[in-house]
């Protein structure tokens, strides 16, 4: 067996070079011989020795694991020189869009764009691509549209263990570091009071292979977004100046 502090030098490591958060049971998994109680007291002395020592890591645990993470008073440094590498981020389409589907998911796409008042079949398709949503099934009604939720890269985006993190809908703005306006978080809030999230679920109808799904879902959004060209040509010119 591994003396304690081995035990924790190997959890960090894990922990260091894993590319998404790292559950409890993957990590006793690789430690059998260690047992669940000895990587538990190891995480839990991690986490101290980050807090006590105050530097530019701590441990936390989201999307159902752990991970180590930059602090949160280092965002906005980290925000100006990752702007200067060119890294990409949400555009603000997107991040309206993943507020109606974090809120009101179960959602369909005309749903979407008719809480945000423009063709969102190309948003969408973004999304999916960068898999911060995901089909979900389809709702049973005409047309049988397909319905979308948020993912587990969603949480790992914005720090959530749980969908059930999310803070109250005002407080959006805040989690993703811009600026929601009133007019959709009041349109968002409208929606919920005329069609329940829970009555999108009780329709919804799983789908027995999520790629193949996903596959037509995209298809499907680029055809709308071609049929629907003028509205998207709004959606992008109005983007541009929000940019």
């Amino acid at each position: 067996m591994m003396e304690a502090t081995e035990l924790r030098a190997a959890i960090e490591a894990i922990l260091f070079v894993s590319n998404e958060p790292v559950s409890l049971d993957d990590l006793v998994d690789a430690f059998t011989d260690e047992g669940r109680d000895a990587v538990i007291a190891q995480l839990e002395e991690i986490k101290r020795i980050f807090e006590a020592n105050i530097g530019g890591f701590m441990l936390e645990q989201t999307a159902g694991g752990w991970r180590m993470a930059t602090r949160a008073e280092h965002d906005p440094v980290l925000k100006k020189y990752f702007s200067k590498k060119g890294e990409s981020r949400l555009s603000i389409a997107a991040l309206e869009t993943l507020a109606i589907i974090a809120y009101r998911q179960p959602v369909t796409a005309p749903e979407v764009s008719e809480i945000r008042g423009v063709n969102s079949n190309g948003v969408i398709r973004t999304l999916l691509e960068r898999r911060m949503i995901r089909v979900a099934g389809r709702k049973n009604v005409v047309g049988s549209p397909f319905l979308y939720r948020t993912t587990k890269e969603f949480l790992v985006h914005f720090g959530l263990n749980d969908i059930r993190d999310l803070p109250r809908l005002e407080e959006f703005g805040d989690l993703i570091g811009d600026n929601i306006g009133d007019d959709l978080i009041e349109a968002i809030a409208a929606s919920e009071q005329a069609s329940p999230a829970a009555e999108a679920a009780a329709l919804e109808v799983p789908v027995t292979d999520e790629a193949a799904a996903t596959a037509e879902a995209e298809a499907e959004l680029a055809r709308n977004e071609e049929a629907s060209g003028a509205s998207h040509d709004v959606e992008s010119s109005s983007e541009e100046q929000r940019e």
